[in-house]
């Protein structure tokens, strides 16, 4: 990329990065720079505001929702196509996604390049269309999102504002059936532990987190970042560019966003459990543990109040008093093992409903966390639509 100011013929105004990053990067790129490229074609003339990149790979029954989200934001003053630009990228689909996508006017549809070896199918799609891009800012999403109205200004407003080069939002989760419903707030409670939104946006602390869901990097930064080609063979890309980004100082802000889009990240159960199998090992350094923590969590909510029950029902004994008193001690014990649970699982940002009836989901979420350290760390393979990746 260019370290020039470029002037935006529409706006009349000189254009210059965010983050005053026109000078060369302190530490190198991790990967060479190849022709046709973003590192050394020629900018295009005048740049615009937004490049929103799409990949997608068998997500017919979620593009077009998608898709309908994110064109109805073109109006006078942020038109498709002369100020933005919408980029759906088939991933080798063998569904009617790129059909879906040719019918949007406005949409540019892309076929992925050949899957090289030492890339993810995901990082390969997203790079052939960031190669292209003309946006002064990136913006890489799911077809499984929907966007609300006015987001992609306001989320380059935000990013502005705050002077970071990585934006990026978790959206509201939509969930359906009994599995997901007890089993997601579960997930999404340890990752907010594990990721703070306060300590992952704040550039004095170590910890790093990125939702893929919801990307926007300005055009410079991710030249910073070497591109997707820096984490070309990462299953968990989006973590993995936040850490870059903390690494190189871009600046990296992260949040719950609700008023900025929503997903139903799965349709089945069987999904949820191959996303989560191929997931949770990666976002969490202590998996095994964490699996131990909540069969933990089942022994206590299940076998405190039975030990109490039990010993009130040994009322009549000599010691009556005695094991009375022990079990209103396991009750109160009980109450605050179930006051703390429900404390953790409160910051998933899930409904009330979902939040109380998750205990259901600890014995799946406990075997999820083992199935994923195994694949992991013993088998080294995970598979994903269709494609194995080393573990």
């Amino acid at each position: 990329m260019t370290d020039k100011p470029d002037t935006d013929g529409a706006a009349g105004r000189t254009w210059k990065p965010v983050l005053g990053l026109s000078d060369e990067p302190r530490e190198p790129l991790s990967i060479p720079a190849r022709a046709g490229t973003v590192f050394d074609q020629p900018e295009p003339e005048p740049l615009i505001e937004l490049t929103v990149i799409i990949p997608a790979r068998d997500e017919e029954q979620s593009l077009s929702a998608c898709l309908e989200s994110l064109v109805a934001q073109s109006e006078d003053i942020f038109h498709l196509g002369r100020d933005w630009e919408l980029i759906v990228v088939d991933d080798h689909s063998i569904d009617g996604t790129a059909e879906i996508a040719r019918r949007f006017p406005g949409v540019t549809a892309l076929a992925a390049a050949k899957l090289e070896k030492g890339w993810t199918g995901k990082n390969n799609a997203i790079w052939t269309a960031a190669r292209k891009a003309r946006g002064r800012w990136i913006l890489f999403t799911d077809a499984d999102t929907i966007h609300e109205p006015g987001d992609l200004h306001r989320a380059i407003h935000e990013a502005t504002r705050h002077k970071v080069g990585v934006l990026s939002y978790s959206p509201r989760q939509l969930v359906t059936g009994l599995a997901q419903r007890t089993l997601m707030p579960l997930v999404f409670s340890e990752l907010a532990l594990a990721y703070p939104p306060a300590k992952v946006s704040d550039p004095n602390q170590r910890v790093a987190a990125a939702n893929g869901q919801f990307l926007l990097v300005e055009r410079e930064a991710y030249r910073r970042l070497g591109g997707h080609p820096s984490v070309a063979d990462r299953v968990l890309e989006d973590v993995e560019l936040a850490f870059v980004a903390k690494r190189r100082k871009v600046g990296l802000r992260f949040r719950y966003a609700p008023d900025a889009l929503s997903t139903r990240m799965y349709r089945t159960t069987s999904a949820m459990i191959d996303g989560w199998t191929k997931n949770l090992a990666l976002l969490f350094n202590n998996t095994l543990a964490t699996a131990l923590w909540r069969v933990l969590d089942i022994v206590l909510l299940v076998g405190l109040p039975w030990l109490a029950i039990h010993l009130w029902n040994a009322r009549f004994s000599p010691h009556s008093l005695e094991w009375l008193g022990a079990g209103w001690v396991l009750l109160l014990l009980w109450l605050r093992t179930l006051f703390r649970f429900y404390a953790r699982v409160a910051k998933s940002n899930f409904p009330f409903v979902d939040c109380a009836i998750s205990p259901l989901g600890l014995p799946l979420f406990a075997v999820l966390l083992y199935r994923s350290w195994f694949k992991h760390r013993v088998l080294k393979q995970v598979s994903w639509k269709g494609r194995n990746y080393p573990g």
